[in-house]
């Protein structure tokens, strides 16, 4: 059997006394869309910040690639292809889109990263359009766009994508799940951490449930999404 592209072992995460994460275990295959989901305050942000550096570890494991990549910071793993689009966003406001997609390359030294940034602007031609404009100055939207297009000039190998959908409008929504599926379909593995259950399961090939710093259910996403459980807490039913 393959190993998996990214394998999390007993993760826990405290803050002061508070263990925010504990004990979550989970696993990505190359290839695999995979969706954690819960409610706001479950730990999936926390967990995702772990992963990738940049929030400490208390106890646990962290391999990718089939190796143990725990306290390393997130400067070497975007060079690895771990990459997180991160909740917020998190553009740099004062600087442009070309800019901010440049930044997005900053490990790479080959020659093909102008042919990158055409392809991200292929993809949302809402970004060419104002490419000289500042980051901070564009919709929330738009900005999710830019931050999608920043991560993927790093080439990612597993696509790390915090609540992409958060504080959008729904026509917005939209356009970040279709470009969620084409960036899957494109041979990127990725890792979404949505609490718009029904939309994270419609692309993902599996779930799992997060509800107070624990993972209390994992499945195919379409089992997932016909759980009665699941549909009662995530989705109004």
């Amino acid at each position: 059997m393959a190993t998996p592209l990214l394998k999390v072992t007993g993760l826990k995460v405290a803050y002061g006394g508070i263990q925010a994460v504990k004990g979550v275990s989970f696993e990505v295959n190359a290839g695999e869309l995979v969706s954690l989901i819960g409610a706001n305050g479950a730990g999936k942000t926390t967990t995702l910040k772990a992963v990738t550096g940049t929030q400490a570890v208390a106890d646990g494991q962290i391999e990718f690639m089939g190796k143990p990549i725990k306290g390393q910071g997130p400067w070497d793993l975007v060079k690895q292809g771990l990459v997180m689009v991160p909740e917020g966003r998190g553009t740099f406001t004062r600087m442009t889109i070309t800019e901010n997609l440049q930044m997005g390359a900053f490990v790479r030294n080959d020659d093909e990263i102008e042919s990158d940034i055409e392809k991200v602007f292929v993809r949302f031609p809402r970004l060419r359009e104002r490419r000289a404009q500042l980051a901070g100055t564009m919709s929330g939207g738009e900005q999710q766009m830019l931050a999608m297009g920043r991560a993927l000039m790093a080439r990612p190998k597993v696509l790390l994508l915090d609540e992409p959908s958060m504080g959008l409008s729904p026509i917005m929504v939209d356009k970040i799940f279709e470009t969620i599926a084409e960036v899957h379909a494109g041979g990127t593995t990725v890792l979404l951490v949505e609490q718009n259950a029904s939309r994270a399961l419609g692309l993902a090939d599996r779930g799992y449930v997060m509800e107070s710093g624990e993972i209390t259910m994992t499945g195919p996403a379409k089992a997932l999404l016909s759980d009665p459980k699941v549909r009662a807490a995530y989705l109004g039913e």
